[in-house]
């Protein structure tokens, strides 16, 4: 189910359709995905009693709707009669089973709904800042969770219900699924509001499988599709529902991130088999770049956004990102524009023109020298003085500041002012790797209404551009000469890429580097890189294909280069990465509320200083 966050009353007449589909279609059971009436990732709206109250009656509604049929869907269960640990009303993640007009509830469970009982606390997930779970109500009422976590019966079936993280129990002290299974239910069915990241159904198929082939009980899987977001990251939705058999085989399942039915007769008994064999393979680009697809088109329609402008400037990023929104939107609701300085080269000058006539949309040159100048001459050596004439000082813009400059107007001012006039907004083009480090000018290449590529490492961004290319369009829609220029913000004569020059990044080492410490779930510090680099095992943990000895031309070079980037990682790009824009996830971490991050500067352990001192002290002698 496609499910709109913050919207019951449409996500109810959704539901609503659905079942009257099914009930022409004579189906036994129907299963919606978990908050498929309010939606997940709501922030807080959970504040708001008026929403519950909404929510309440929608479940109302999809109860007395229930006739001849049994109906799973998760929604918010509420308890005016208690309250939260914030002292608001007590509010549950709650799994709801109606039947002929009626909430049929858990034979063991407190109320007309099953509770939630692992509730994540990790990554995107807040789930207790808003509810309470089912082993804290255990503690509170002083009883067992086995007495607690139980199946509910409906008519001549025994359903084994829990929701998402319930199924995800590696990591915990206590196995919903091992309660449910003592019960000896005829069906196990996990409700889920699960997020997409590169290679998730691998693990999906991969733990689903082995949880009904170790009850020995079919497993239903539902997830929904559609795009959510806590307000700093934008998080797709894939659904990737399934059906597993008692053996762990799977049945043929619904194409992701497309709202679609699963019907499949399951057979009660001694454990029959009905599927095939799960085939566990990574996602590659192909599938992240369906979920940017998705996440795009979907984030432009939430915000109301029909017309797009981006700011191209002949590079691979700006190159891809245009690519991606003009299969997305119609040729004249995408303007590419292009701001050349006196330092683009005619080479990049050329490429945007030739991308912009292959994509078939809208297109303009902006030069901004004129601009640049005059910010120059407003700025450049204006004496500045405190009212009482104590203090005087002359201002100076230097090289590195008109960089900036140039940057910035070429965001904050032309395409702020061409994607109003053009009735749109204008795009944020950066990368991960920029992102990490903070290699990107505020309110200039680091603005925009979405960064939709941001999750990317450089290195990757190359990947989709190629993937766009042979598969997508099917030909040399992005110019092979915009793969083969090397990365340059062309902002100075130092990044001229006529002569070679261009941004100050190895990117397949810096990639690696960068994302041990982004990604890597146990991540990676200065301390960890320099151990791994003093054993010579740097490459393999990293996983970086080079050599790091070729890379640099010793420990003094390397070590400089790590301090470099780290102090930029937590320092200036932490205040950066506050202020960009939303960026689209399909990572295991991307940037905002996904990575949380305080502004506390760069900081190195007493060990790193320790061997650092090692590495470097036989140049010293």
């Amino acid at each position: 189910m496609d499910v709109l966050p913050g919207r019951p009353v449409e996500n109810t007449d959704s539901i609503l359709i659905q079942l009257a589909e099914a009930r022409a279609d004579r189906i036994d059971l129907i299963a919606f995905p978990e908050m498929c009436v309010p939606g997940y990732l709501i922030a807080d709206e959970w504040e708001h009693d008026a929403f519950l109250r909404e929510c309440e009656r929608c479940n109302r509604e999809i109860r007395a709707a229930s006739a001849d049929m049994i109906v799973v869907f998760g929604s918010v269960g509420v308890d005016r009669s208690r309250k939260n640990e914030d002292g608001r009303v007590r509010k549950y993640n709650a799994l709801f089973v109606a039947c002929n007009g009626e909430f049929a509830p858990p034979s063991g469970g407190p109320y007309e709904f099953v509770i939630k009982t692992l509730l994540p606390n990790y990554r995107e997930f807040d789930d207790s800042r808003h509810f309470f779970d089912m082993r804290k109500l255990a503690i509170e009422r002083g009883a067992s969770l086995e007495d607690l976590v139980t199946p509910v019966k409906v008519g001549r079936l025994s359903l084994g219900c829990v929701l998402c993280e319930d199924g995800w129990d590696m990591d915990y002290n206590v196995s919903p699924l091992d309660l449910l299974a003592r019960h000896n239910p005829d069906i196990l069915i996990n409700i889920s509001s699960s997020p997409y990241t590169a290679s998730k159904n691998h693990k999906r198929n991969r733990v689903f499988s082995q949880q009904a082939a170790k009850h020995g009980k079919a497993l239903a899987y539902v997830n929904n599709v559609g795009i959510q977001n806590n307000g700093k990251t934008v998080f797709c939705f894939d659904g990737a529902s399934c059906v597993y058999d008692a053996h762990g085989n799977a049945v043929e399942c619904p194409d992701h991130f497309e709202e679609s039915a699963l019907t499949v007769d399951i057979p009660l008994g001694d454990a029959p088999v009905f599927g095939r064999p799960v085939e566990l393979k990574h996602d590659g680009i192909p599938e992240i770049y369906r979920a940017i697809h998705h996440g795009t088109s979907r984030f432009a329609a939430l915000c109301g956004v029909n017309r797009i402008a981006v700011g191209l400037s002949g590079g691979i990023d700006s190159a891809v990102v245009a690519a991606i929104y003009s299969k997305i939107l119609d040729p004249k609701d995408l303007l590419l524009v292009n701001m050349p300085s006196r330092y683009n080269s005619q080479t990049t000058i050329d490429l945007a023109q030739t991308l912009a006539r292959n994509l078939g949309c809208c297109y303009v040159d902006i030069p901004i020298d004129q601009s640049v100048d005059l910010t120059r001459q407003q700025v450049d050596g204006l004496d500045i003085a405190t009212a009482d004439g104590s203090h005087r000082e002359r201002l100076v813009l230097s090289a590195f500041m008109m960089e900036n400059v140039q940057a910035r107007d070429r965001s904050s001012r032309i395409l702020s002012a061409v994607s109003a006039s053009f009735g749109g907004v204008f795009t944020c083009n950066a990368n991960k790797s920029e992102a990490t480090v903070g290699y990107g000018t505020l309110y200039g290449d680091l603005a925009g209404y979405l960064a939709n590529i941001a999750d990317l490492w450089k290195t990757e961004v190359y990947e989709l551009a190629r993937y766009l290319n042979s598969d997508v369009f099917g030909k040399e829609t992005i110019p092979p000469a915009i793969l083969d220029l090397p990365p340059s913000a062309e902002l100075s004569p130092d990044q001229n890429v006529d002569e070679g020059k261009g941004d100050p990044l190895v990117y397949k080492y810096h990639d690696s580097l960068f994302r041990s410490w982004v990604e890597s779930w146990n991540r990676t510090t200065p301390e960890d890189i320099l151990e791994w680099y003093a054993a010579n095992t740097l490459s393999e943990h990293l996983d970086y294909p080079g050599d790091i000895n070729e890379t640099f031309k010793g420990a003094e070079e390397f070590i400089a280069d790590l301090e470099r980037w780290w102090s930029l990682y937590k320092g200036m790009g932490v205040a950066k990465r506050i202020q960009v824009p939303p960026v689209l996830a399909v990572k295991r971490r991307a940037f905002g509320f996904d990575h949380r991050e305080s502004q506390m500067g760069a900081r190195y352990t007493r060990r790193y200083r320790e061997l650092k001192e090692q590495l470097l002290k036989p140049r010293r002698d």
